[in-house]
């Protein structure tokens, strides 16, 4: 039986930082399941970069059935996690059934992947004091609050767990997270 990876999410999380790390896991052999709220087909986004903008502009993305909602989810049962970003984790931080999950891959040091604004639920059970991450660059401040300490780089690994700013950094960031995946829990 493959080992299985949870992906947590929510409506308005970014499209290609949820498939890509679904499929590029799949495609290694893990069983990969999405977790969110409820049990439903979330609706993503494409957060992109134009000329002119100051910030990422926000486009309607895929729709994709969640597989299990928060409170159905055993954390015992799963290898790793990933943390998409998006705008998903503004709300979801505040969810105590994802704290739960979250708090428990923590406290047991299992591979965690978080890119993006993902990196604010990790900051919302205070798993980020001490650590190096990354994040999307507008969170430098937010990451410094929570007590780490903020680099501006494709992907940060601290222990078992591996940042990364945004999808453009897809590559380094699944690459340092399957080398620690590769020895903590393969395939």
């Amino acid at each position: 039986m493959p080992a299985k990876i949870l992906i947590v999410t929510g409506d308005a999380a970014e499209s290609l930082e949820v498939l890509y790390p679904y499929q590029r896991l799949r495609e290694e052999g893990y069983e990969v399941h999405i977790a969110a709220p409820t049990r439903k087909t979330l609706r993503f986004v494409v957060h992109d970069f134009e000329p002119g903008y100051d910030t990422y502009t926000e486009k309607p993305g895929y729709t994709w059935p969640a597989d299990l909602a928060f409170a159905e989810v055993d954390p015992g049962e799963y290898a790793a996690l990933v943390i998409p970003g998006g705008r998903a984790p503004e709300y979801l931080r505040n969810d105590p059934e994802l704290r739960k999950i979250l708090k428990a891959f923590f406290d047991s040091d299992r591979p965690v992947a978080q890119i993006c604004h993902g990196p604010l639920l990790t900051a919302a059970i205070d798993s980020l004091r001490g650590r190096r991450v990354t994040a999307y660059p507008a969170l430098e401040p937010d990451m410094q609050a929570a007590g780490a300490g903020f680099q501006d780089t494709e992907a940060v690994v601290d222990g078992t767990l591996v940042s990364s700013r945004a999808w453009p950094d897809h590559p380094a960031w699944m690459r340092e997270f399957l080398k620690i995946l590769r020895t903590k829990a393969p395939a």
